[in-house]
């Protein structure tokens, strides 16, 4: 038993290192500082990927501002306030469940709420991917104010604060960690999403300011990968900004385990 362990830890490593590889190899030579500094230009034929990472910027921070104070709060609701245990349950239920839901659905969720209203951008876009990280924010950041002592709070109670303000300063402290890697979690599956965005975002390759950018069509980083891969065949591209996002996904786990264990060593766990 020990042996065939091994083993298929061996296959599970290997297997992820040679698509690590694979992809590196491909892509790495293929990127440049033009490729990353210019947009495209049909006439010269000319291809850069600029406003594909400015649009992925867009889109990450728009995302994020909406998700996090509404995955925090309820979170903080849940653990906190609710005293209707079954409602309690059946909310995190509907969570664990909305997490499983192929992206696709998302998109075409997004595609008739928002792309209907909003239009066909970057706008509706980043709403999808809020209902979409919405439960792993909001779960993780209730799993991280249940592991704060129940007795910090007794305490803080004992010295006479107030509800809120023994959130504020003892409960939200001790799990600090775990809001800051929910955030960089959810940053990580957005920067890999790519079915929703094609039924909301668009493709478009234009570059625009900010205000513009969200109100406009827009391709980000994993759409622009689709489509210089499936519709263009430029496979070179492709594989360059699959290297990208795989070195940026990289660096976003690396950060998220990072981040947990400096405030873990903070509160000397």
């Amino acid at each position: 038993m020990r042996g065939a362990m091994m083993l298929c830890t061996a296959l599970t490593a290997a297997l992820v290192l040679f698509l690590m590889g694979y992809v590196l190899v491909n892509g790495l030579p293929n990127i440049s500082w033009e490729l990353l500094s210019t947009k495209p230009s049909y006439l010269t034929e000319r291809i850069g990927i600029l406003p594909d990472i400015l649009n992925t910027v867009y889109i990450v921070v728009a995302a994020l501002v909406i998700v996090l104070p509404l995955g925090v709060g309820s979170a903080i609701y849940l653990t906190e306030y609710a005293g209707n245990k079954k409602l309690v349950a059946m909310i995190e239920y509907a969570a664990e469940t909305l997490s499983g839901i192929p992206s696709v659905i998302y998109g075409l969720v997004g595609m008739l709420l928002f792309s209907n209203n909003f239009g066909t951008s970057l706008l509706a876009g980043a709403l999808t991917l809020v209902i979409m990280n919405l439960p792993t924010v909001m779960r993780t950041v209730q799993e991280s104010l249940k592991t704060v002592p129940q007795s910090y709070r007794e305490g803080a109670f004992g010295l006479g604060a107030g509800k809120w303000r023994v959130i504020r300063t003892v409960v939200l402290p001790g799990c600090v960690d775990g809001v800051i890697t929910g955030c960089i979690l959810s940053i990580g599956r957005i920067l890999g999403e790519s079915a929703a965005l094609l039924f909301t975002a668009g493709f478009a390759h234009a570059m625009n300011g900010v205000i513009d950018g969200l109100t406009s069509p827009g391709a980000t980083l994993t759409v622009a990968l689709y489509v210089y891969a499936k519709e263009e065949g430029e496979f070179g591209i492709a594989f360059a900004i699959a290297a990208i996002l795989m070195v940026l996904t990289l660096l976003i786990n690396l950060s998220a385990a990072f981040v947990g264990k400096y405030f873990a060593k903070r509160r000397g766990v």
